[in-house]
């Protein structure tokens, strides 16, 4: 399966946002760490001008981003 195609998988069988937990759990981090990197996610997107949630990310642009 091709990297899209996974993509596109994914984005299928779950929500379209990330909570703090989820990060954490996916990278494996403290949530304290999930925060920062969520953070700064965010400030990428608020600067492309896209409206973000504090608190939740993009799971298309987390996975995009972040390699696990």
């Amino acid at each position: 399966m091709s990297q899209p195609e996974a993509l596109q998988l994914q984005q299928q069988e779950y929500p379209r946002f990330m909570r703090v937990d989820e990060v954490a759990e996916l990278m494996g981090i403290s949530e304290s760490c999930a925060y920062k990197i969520m953070r700064k996610l965010n400030k990428e997107l608020e600067q492309k001008g896209k409206i973000t949630t504090a608190g939740r990310v993009s799971r298309r642009y987390l996975l995009e981003r972040v390699y696990c």
